[in-house]
């Protein structure tokens, strides 16, 4: 195969599709797949039984692949799953997942994962994310759709973002930050709601306004958890895509285990 350097090593089992192109020195393991038009790196290590889709760019010296940091681990053979068009930078790790969870760590679509990330085993992170230099996700924590998370940033094992969710910089996040809300600090503070994602991405004003009394609901009129819950799902809002919004926010809620930040 032409797009292979002729330093790299890549282990017969490998099935790389013929589109691949991989860099000098990089090593490829005997369980791994990667679809057409993904570009490997030089120094990169790719291992484990890992699937990689179509379209994605991994910068050189990221490992990708590797036995997860959980000490139960005793070499069951557990997965990490990307999606297509990717970016994964400079010395980003990326482990499989272990068999106490479901035995993968998966990782969506359209992510800009930048460098030195860490995402630990059994992670599931959604698609079109910003991950910024030094972030990192301990084990289990589950990141929607659009979140941003600001640089040097840790999120505690077992966290949930929830989507369009805004992280800033040098964050402690210890708690689950409900959708469409912006936090930092440590230790974390809600600050808003994440109104310019909002706007980047096409809400309505009518969906930007169902989405602010959410967070008036959630953060400013002193109610409790379960009184700010019914209160939420008593709203009404003139775009139909509010409804999805409101029932996005209710279910994180009932969804959420460590209890959110407030």
């Amino acid at each position: 195969m032409s797009n292979i350097h002729p330093t790299a090593l890549v282990a017969s089992g490998a099935m790389l599709d013929p589109t691949v192109v991989v860099g000098p020195y990089a090593v490829i393991g005997p369980h791994v797949k990667i679809g057409a038009g993904t570009v490997i790196g030089p120094h990169c290590v790719i291992e484990g039984h890992t699937t990689i889709g179509q379209d994605n760019r991994i910068f050189q010296f990221a490992s990708v692949g590797a036995e997860n940091q959980d000490k139960k681990y005793k070499g069951e053979p557990c997965e990490l799953i990307i999606g297509d068009r990717n970016t994964i930078r400079e010395f980003c790790t990326l482990h499989i997942g272990t068999v106490q969870d479901k035995a993968v760590t998966r990782v969506g679509n359209d992510n800009w994962i930048m460098a030195y990330t860490h995402i630990a085993h059994d992670c599931v992170v959604g698609n079109h994310t910003t991950l910024a230099n030094n972030t990192t996700l301990g084990g289990h924590v589950e990141l929607g759709d659009w979140v941003t998370v600001g640089g040097l940033t840790g999120l505690h094992q077992f966290v949930k973002v929830g989507a369009h969710a805004m992280v800033g910089f040098a964050s402690a996040v210890s708690q689950d930050v409900p959708p469409f809300m912006m936090v930092d600090g440590n230790p974390l503070a809600v600050r808003g709601f994440n109104l310019e994602g909002l706007r980047r991405r096409g809400f309505s004003a009518a969906r930007q306004a169902g989405i602010k009394q959410m967070h008036r609901l959630l953060y400013r009129q002193g109610l409790t958890l379960e009184a700010a819950k019914q209160a939420i799902a008593a709203l009404t809002c003139e775009d139909p895509d509010g409804a999805q919004d409101v029932q996005a926010v209710l279910d994180f809620l009932d969804r959420s285990r460590r209890g959110i930040a407030r």
